[in-house]
């Protein structure tokens, strides 16, 4: 089941789980990642089932070679069938109707809409992209192309929590040190790092007001998949676009 969100001022947001897809086990079923040694074949007919139930054409969705970085590539179209997409974590458009996705199997996948300026961008924020800055870097991506940030409609998918992220107490300090926000501790007493908070922190920090948060933790929810519990897993991806 895919969970979509429409904006009356015409931006749209999706945020798949594991199920309606053809992968077989441990990729089971609708494992959006090209690189995580499912079957290619299985990946292109998911990324059509997702993007058909959208409403999308699966040929005008810009995926992303994420590397956990900061970098920030604009993009008018699809990448060419020749092309090597480029290793960064974030992707924006001045095109409407043009798709951007991003992959996540417990990272923090970001999705933001400027509707009257016509401009949407996808981040995918794990612990290291949140604390380089990639969402800052792709917010002022955005402003560069017209944006405004206090009309970015910001939107955080699933992703593992605070309460469930565990680091070692040194990773945890030297998170904090660069965003407090991030701050945490497990359910069960242990140093933890919120990405998603972390990034909500920047996004008011930059000045973005709308700002919604999914409720699940991908690691607690097996309708999702999760790196951190299973290791050998799919990958979900959260869709953006405008209206043309």
């Amino acid at each position: 089941m895919i969970q979509r969100y429409d904006d009356e001022n015409g931006a749209h947001f999706g945020f798949t789980d594991r199920w309606g897809g053809v992968s077989a086990v441990p990729y089971e079923q609708l494992n959006l990642g090209g690189a995580v040694g499912d079957d290619p074949d299985a990946v292109r007919a998911n990324r059509k089932l997702a993007a058909e139930s959208l409403g999308l054409d699966p040929a005008q969705v810009v995926w992303m070679n994420q590397v956990h970085g900061r970098d920030v590539a604009v993009v008018d179209g699809p990448w060419g069938s020749d092309a090597e997409i480029p290793s960064v974590d974030a992707v924006v458009t001045a095109r409407r109707g043009l798709a951007l996705a991003v992959l996540t199997a417990d990272c923090t996948p970001v999705l933001l809409a400027d509707p009257v300026a016509g401009v949407a961008g996808a981040a995918h924020a794990g612990r290291p992209g949140m604390l380089a800055g990639v969402v800052p870097s792709a917010v002022e991506a955005m402003v560069a192309l017209g944006a405004d940030p206090s009309r970015i409609h910001a939107w955080t998918g699933p992703a593992v929590c605070g309460k469930c992220y565990e680091v070692p107490e040194k990773m945890r300090a030297e998170a904090a040190a660069i965003e407090p926000a991030c701050w945490a501790e497990t359910s069960w007493g242990t140093p933890a790092v919120d990405v998603s908070a972390g990034v909500h922190a920047q996004l008011a920090a930059l000045g973005v007001r709308t700002r919604s948060q999914s409720p699940v933790c991908t690691r607690e929810s097996g309708d999702h998949f999760s790196y951190r519990r299973d290791r050998t897993t799919g990958r979900l991806a959260g869709y953006v676009w405008l209206d043309g």
